[in-house]
């Protein structure tokens, strides 16, 4: 786009300027959108999974609800407690929207769709997502109230026992591909396993790194069952209950982004990203946005249908899957992964 806008006349830091303003653009509003739609998705998993029939009412079958329950809360009035530390109180809900937007500039959603495709993708990735739970534990305490601040304390244990275990399931990843570029990681991806099938998850030393993942990304994002920053019989609304009108929605909106963000992670870091399951070349002529859509939809049907299956952990199991379970395992794998690949990949040693 760079060059197209200095073929009109631009100069090329001008022209640098708007296509990457139209990039971020082109990331943002469809995400917002589908965030939207993915509430309303979510709410009538949970509907079909309780035999129930869940937003049906707005617009035609209900697909209008997110957007009118967007309005109800844009129409509301803003209440920040007297107590609380307001300056911090108001930046906590934008600290958490704007990490789960900026996480989005290195995800590749097609070859050479990608706003960013930095050499680091993968540590960015884990940097900037890492920052979100400033949100949470700013919010808590500027709130000045008993279940806010320990839904804050909750969230920053959470978030170091998972991102541990997170970490080390990346490096077995980042062997097997060489490199930190998520685009270099999906096409390193291709016929992995036999020459027909494209993904990391169809290798028996990376599928269990997968489900550790996969898992961990869940209590990353705080879904069910590790929702216990805002577990509502314990914490009211938890890091959110003082919240209202706009500054409680972007805590959702950020929170919805996260969600996507995991399940494009899931496929694009284990299941081929945007290449078909099998290396079959008539698969190829199907757009390789539309198949990253199409496990990015079905990891998030595994998140809802979690969330309304699954019931809530005790904070003390919590803690133990994440200390006593996928750390030691995530550290197994690394040294089972780093072997493999010195005696098939650079031979073993003299």
């Amino acid at each position: 786009m760079t060059a197209t806008l200095q073929s009109w006349g631009m100069t090329h830091d001008w022209a640098w300027f708007v296509a990457t303003i139209v990039g971020i653009l082109v990331i943002a509003l469809p995400l917002m959108l589908a965030v939207a739609m993915v509430i309303y998705a979510e709410r009538k998993i949970w509907a079909a999974i309780a035999l129930r029939r869940g937003p049906n009412v707005v617009g035609p079958w209900g697909l209008l609800q997110s957007f009118a329950d967007g309005l109800k809360v844009f129409l509301k009035e803003t209440i920040i407690p007297t107590s609380a530390n307001k300056g911090l109180f108001l930046i906590a809900p934008i600290v958490t929207f704007t990490v789960a937007l900026i996480v989005w500039a290195v995800v590749p959603f097609a070859p050479g769709v990608v706003l960013a495709d930095v050499n680091v993708g993968l540590l960015y990735i884990l940097a900037a997502s890492s920052l979100g739970v400033y949100g949470v534990i700013v919010a808590g305490w500027a709130s000045n109230s008993k279940y806010p601040f320990f839904s804050a304390l909750r969230a920053a244990a959470q978030m170091v026992s998972y991102e541990v275990s997170i970490g080390f399931v990346l490096i077995t990843v980042v062997l097997y591909a060489n490199t930190f570029n998520l685009s270099e990681i999906v096409l390193a991806q291709k016929g992995n396993i036999l020459g027909f099938f494209n993904g990391f998850g169809f290798n028996p030393l990376l599928f269990p790194m997968w489900v550790v993942f996969l898992i961990s990304s869940m209590a990353e994002t705080f879904r069910t069952p590790f929702d216990l920053v805002e577990a509502e019989s314990e914490l009211v609304a938890g890091h959110q209950t003082e919240y209202s009108s706009m500054s409680f929605a972007l805590f959702w909106l950020g929170e919805y982004a996260n969600v996507i963000l995991m399940c494009a992670l899931n496929a694009i870091l284990f299941w081929g990203g945007w290449l078909p399951p099998i290396d079959w070349a008539p698969l190829y002529y199907i757009p390789g946005i539309l198949w990253l859509l199409a496990k990015m939809c079905f990891f998030f049907f595994v998140f809802g249908w979690v969330k309304a299956t699954v019931p809530r952990y005790r904070y003390d199991q919590l803690m133990r899957l994440g200390w006593k379970i996928f750390l030691p395992l995530s550290l197994v794998f690394v040294v089972l992964v780093s072997g493999w690949l010195m005696l098939t990949r650079y031979g073993a040693p003299s």
